[in-house]
């Protein structure tokens, strides 16, 4: 099962706004306000790795088309996590 199939079967009753093509980059929900929440990086390796796309390109196209874009009070939040090595 998926966690998007998980978050679906929990929150059967709740409106909930994904994002096409990037179910790969689901990490979970938000508990207050019940708002998918993405993995910024992982969204990039679906654009630069599933859909071939430049990494130049792939940031363009979600900063453009994604990231700033508000759809409503469901609007997804983008998490972008720092990694230490």
């Amino acid at each position: 099962m998926t966690i998007k199939e998980k978050i679906l079967e929990y929150l059967s009753d709740e409106e909930l706004l994904f994002v096409d093509g990037f179910d790969d980059a689901i990490v979970g929900i938000d508990s207050s306000s019940l708002r998918i929440v993405y993995d910024i990086d992982q969204m990039m390796c679906v654009l630069t790795e599933q859909d071939k796309m430049d990494p130049d390109d792939a940031i363009q196209h979600l900063e453009y088309n994604i990231l700033n874009a508000y759809v409503g009070e469901k609007t997804p939040i983008y998490l972008q996590t720092f990694r230490y090595d």
